[in-house]
């Protein structure tokens, strides 16, 4: 994890670009994606989540090697992002309750 700008930030690691990859390559719209979603479908060492219909996005826990539990989200779109590169850091936020 790196701080910048005076918020929590995760820094993309290639865990999370093989998660964004096995995403980007279903070729799955938004629809497609609602119509499967689960909190669960894409689990690794560090993180935990998958498309949540209703926020429109894939929602994720990242769980750093102390354990501690950090929440995050990106859209569709982002995912290319993060796989193709320009997408370097993602914002973090502190769980404020447990939906899944």
């Amino acid at each position: 994890m790196k701080i910048l700008r005076d918020r929590d930030q995760l820094t993309v690691d290639e865990e999370l670009v093989e998660i964004c990859r096995r995403i980007t390559s279903e070729g799955k719209t938004e629809d497609e994606w609602a119509e499967i979603e689960s909190c669960d479908m894409f689990q690794s060492e560090h993180y935990c989540g998958g498309y949540d219909a209703i926020e429109q996005l894939f929602c994720f826990s990242y769980y750093s090697s102390s354990g501690k539990e950090w929440w995050f989200h990106f859209t569709l779109d982002e995912a290319s992002h993060v796989v193709n590169g320009p997408l370097k850091y993602l914002d973090i936020y502190e769980p404020q309750n447990d939906n899944c």
